[in-house]
């Protein structure tokens, strides 16, 4: 269903839970447009909502004086955000302003996370339809992909209800792109943007294609020639029956080389910059509405961290001693393009909505790090590993949307389909070791921390889903509407990783092996000295699987005012799952005893919530629910796959069983003035068997898996106020008269524990069962999550024109990201330390020449915070990644015309 609900301003919120970001206005004022001439619109705005399940567009609770129209129609806890509050901190995407909603989080590049509960617990729609994430290697969808010009508004859920997917945690994030516009319009957009520890500064590239710029290879990584007809073949890569020295020698000189394996310094890492077009238009057609919106986005980022990283050899004495230690220089270049053709028609109370999006995300890295590996090559052996990669993620969403109503009865139809695919071809790597008999590096190719390496992976994900939701307000004295629909999605994934290692016959020269990487794998040297290409692909792992997910659903849900002021909806869903991950065989010689997946199970999942409006400004609400959480297919498939932003590789477990959780809640909300707020509420959540990431030591580097851990709970508490205060008072100055200053605070406490008894046991990746405690602590918190997370906005505001300065202050405590590796005795966890944050943004419209522009600026991490993942005990500690992020300042303007 959307709803579209009028406002009395923009804050526009439901239970409270705003992202401070988004500066509310009072009942009186509407967020102005991008001038400082135009004046801020009628009272009343209207937000599109596109969410699951049909509903009668009634009032129930009908007492409130302050309370927003959301909050009556709406009786769970949600936050809704207008792409006009969105833009007021200055965010460009989604991933920013939620960042400042009570209890969320993001993590890495644009994750976010509800409440500190990991990728596993959030979900992400779009306009109501399954939303699958352009990484497919993860579940939570990267939402800084989104820009504001794209999305209309976005809608979080923490409390669950029927009409919702039972894979819901800790909530679920509901993008709305939007539809009919309010009038023609015309935007366009750009900025330019650095920070302190990449623009101007030294960093690593690598040429690799002419296209790289924009982010699509131009055929330099295609894989062609001799290589493509060995792996269309069916048959091992290695010289034997099926392949010859020559053939095998051919192969390895078909690769493209020196474009995507030369490692160079650049020492001005160029600036970022982005632009940004968004047209749309409308018709009135005998009273019918039709119109469309088209946006597209194009973004170049760069980014350098120099990372200490290191790995603990082991856990002796309350001490942790590092015995792997590297400087490793990292430098990513993120382009992004993204482009969304939507279609709306609207006649009498039905509309009809077609949405298109296209987001192609792509990351180069180049990678150098030098270092001493005790573990692998003894105490003072320098060793130099270099590092490029090329990860190509594409998503392409279509679906339809139709909303009917018909008096008392609404009918909603969905269907969508999404296609989302990583390509990663040429991952290479060399690691060299110096050599004091010659004072040089040498790669010898054949020896311990000698090699040279390539991999080539390609994942594909296809998603159906359709649903049909129907809503009727019955025909007596209580306002009573019931709810019911009915669900489905199926999900096929094709994944494949073939591996090859160079290996010469015999010892290289001297001369040889001291060559930078293109001589050393040039093609004379292979011909000349044997270097064979040499397939290792399944030795850790398949090589390939293939895997599927369907779900049928279907609820049933009842909302009526049971009592003066007192609403109650209740519902159940039941889903039925069948899921597989299944290794594929691609050489007709086994999977290597790799374990197939098949879940097959079904649930009853209740919900409901009630909510008493004790007071004309007063409300509490009590909700209580069941769900799941499934694994997801990269923590199913025992395949080992390098995450580009953690610098670590990780495998699946196919013996994980899905999580069962138990969600508890009440919430008191105090509306005490038009547009001013102050909430408190306290949840609970009890999970059986909790999917918990873990780290383990294997051949001189840091991996990690899943296992189910016995059991979790959470518990917590948040609080939120939002408070304006007129300047007009402060001055006569005309500069205050319109002004006000706005106060946004909130803050959330969780605590999690795992419960490990004695006799609990865990399944491995291998199949082993193993003593739960072996992998996780009794009391030990769930990865992920931050004991304390808060948020706080100071802005200035002008009330008649665009002219805004906030600064914005958010914190997150510690958070585990592995439990740390075996061992006797087990060593400390690995976390890390988000820290505190402040952030300056300021927004001014002006008019040029009859042209409406909007001038922004943005200081960001101006605390210079950096990243710090790491293991402590005591005195003692290990750094696994950590670096300076550094400031970063951009400067930005768009033109409507």
């Amino acid at each position: 269903m959307r709803t579209s609900h009028t406002f009395s301003s923009l804050l526009l919120l439901s239970s409270a839970l705003i992202a401070p970001s988004a500066i509310a206005q009072t009942s009186e004022q509407t967020e102005p447009a991008p001038a400082a001439t135009t004046p801020p619109p009628a009272e009343d705005e209207q937000v599109e909502v596109s969410v699951p399940g049909a509903s009668f567009d009634g009032e129930i609770v009908v007492t409130g004086r302050y309370i927003p129209n959301i909050v009556r129609a709406t009786p769970q806890v949600v936050s809704v955000l207008s792409n006009e509050e969105i833009e007021r901190a200055g965010d460009g995407d989604i991933a920013g302003a939620l960042q400042r909603v009570t209890g969320l989080s993001v993590v890495g590049n644009g994750y976010v996370y509800v409440r500190g509960l990991g990728d596993r617990y959030s979900l992400a729609l779009l306009n109501g339809s399954p939303l699958p994430s352009p990484e497919p290697l993860k579940r939570v969808v990267p939402l800084d992909l989104f820009p504001t010009s794209i999305v209309g508004s976005a809608l979080v859920q923490k409390t669950y209800s029927a009409n919702y997917p039972g894979e819901f945690g800790g909530g679920v994030i509901n993008l709305t792109t939007k539809a009919l516009p309010d009038e023609p319009f015309l935007k366009l957009g750009f900025g330019m943007s650095g920070d302190s520890e990449t623009t101007g500064q030294l960093g690593y590239t690598y040429y690799g294609g002419d296209f790289d710029f924009l982010g699509y290879d131009d055929g330099t990584r295609s894989i062609r020639g001799p290589l493509k007809a060995a792996l269309n073949s069916g048959k091992l890569i290695t010289e034997g029956a099926d392949f010859s020295a020559r053939d095998i020698h051919d192969i390895a000189a078909s690769l493209s080389n020196a474009s995507t394996s030369l490692l160079q310094r650049n020492n001005n890492i160029p600036v970022n910059f982005s632009a940004d077009l968004s047209a749309g238009s409308r018709w009135d057609i005998g009273g019918n509405r039709l119109g469309f919106i088209a946006a597209a986005g194009f973004s170049n980022n760069w980014s350098t961290r120099d990372a200490v990283q290191q790995l603990s050899g082991g856990f002796t004495e309350g001490r942790l001693d590092p015995n792997v230690n590297f400087r490793a220089v990292r430098t990513d270049n993120r382009i992004v393009v993204n482009g969304l053709l939507g279609l709306g028609f609207e006649f009498g109370e039905h509309k009809l909505r077609w949405t298109n999006l296209y987001i192609h995300d792509t990351l180069k890295q180049s990678r150098l790090s030098t270092g001493f590996d005790t573990e692998g090559l003894g105490d003072n052996t320098r060793v130099m590993k270099q590092d490029t990669n090329w990860v190509e993620r594409q998503l392409i969403d279509t679906q339809f949307v139709g909303e009917f109503k018909f008096d008392d009865l609404s009918v909603d139809i969905r269907g969508t389909y999404a296609n989302t695919k990583r390509d990663a071809p040429y991952e290479r790597s060399f690691s060299y070791v110096f050599d004091d008999s010659i004072g040089d590096y040498v790669n010898n190719l054949r020896a311990a921390g000698q090699n040279a390496r390539i991999v080539f992976s390609e994942l594909n994900e296809d998603v159906y889903a359709g649903a049909i939701d129907l809503g009727y307000k019955l025909p007596t004295s209580m306002n009573i509407t019931v709810h019911g629909g009915y669900a489905y999605t199926s999900t096929k994934r094709d994944a494949s990783r073939r591996e090859f290692r160079f290996v010469p016959a015999d010892e290289l020269p001297i001369p040889v092996t001291q060559q930078r990487p293109d001589y050393l794998l040039s093609d004379f040297n292979i011909y000349t000295y044997d270097i064979q290409l040499t397939e290792t692909s399944g030795q850790a792992g398949a090589a390939a699987y293939e895997a599927g997910l369907d779900i049928h659903a279907g609820y049933g849900q009842v909302e009526a005012e049971v009592g003066p002021g007192v609403t109650l909806i209740a519902g159940v869903r039941y889903e039925s799952a069948k899921q597989h991950v299944t290794p594929v065989d691609l050489f007709g010689i086994g999977t290597g005893g790799v374990t197939s997946t098949r879940l097959n199970n079904s649930y009853w999942l209740p919900a409901a919530t009630v909510t008493w409006n004790f007071a004309e400004d007063m409300q509490l609400r009590l909700n209580a629910s069941k769900t799941i959480a499934r694994p997801q297919f990269r923590e199913l498939a025992f395949q080992i796959y390098q995450d580009t932003e953690s610098d670590r590789q990780f495998f699946g477990n196919p013996f994980l069983v899905d999580s069962k959780l138990f969600n508890a809640e009440a919430r008191y909300e105090w509306f005490f003035g038009k547009g001013e707020r102050f909430t408190l509420a306290g949840f609970y959540k009890k999970i059986d068997n909790p999917i918990e990431a873990f780290a383990f030591r294997s051949t001189g580097q840091l991996q990690t898996s899943f296992a189910n851990a016995p059991e979790a709970q959470l518990y917590g508490a948040e609080v939120e106020v939002l408070k304006y205060v007129p300047l007009s008072g402060v001055s006569e100055s005309p500069f205050f008269a319109s002004r006000r200053l706005v106060f946004v605070a909130n803050y959330t406490y969780s605590k999690s524990k795992i419960n490990v008894g004695a006799d609990d046991n865990i399944v491995f990746a291998n199949g082993g069962v193993l003593p739960a405690a072996d992998f996780f602590r009794d009391g030990a918190p769930l990865t992920g999550q931050s004991e304390h997370v808060g948020n706080l906005q100071i802005g200035i505001e002008d009330q008649d024109k665009l002219s805004q300065q906030t600064l914005l202050l958010t914190y997150a405590s510690e958070r585990v990201t592995n439990r740390g590796p075996s061992g006797t005795p087990q060593q400390p966890d690995i976390k890390e330390k988000p820290g505190i944050r402040l952030d300056f943004v300021a927004r001014q419209g002006i008019t040029l020449l009859g042209t409406e522009i909007e001038l922004k600026f943005e200081a960001r991490n101006l605390t210079g915070t950096r990243y710090q993942e790491f293991q402590q005990a005591g005195d003692s500690r290990i750094d696994v990644n950590t670096y300076k992020v550094g400031r970063s300042f951009s400067i930005g303007a768009e033109l409507k015309f």
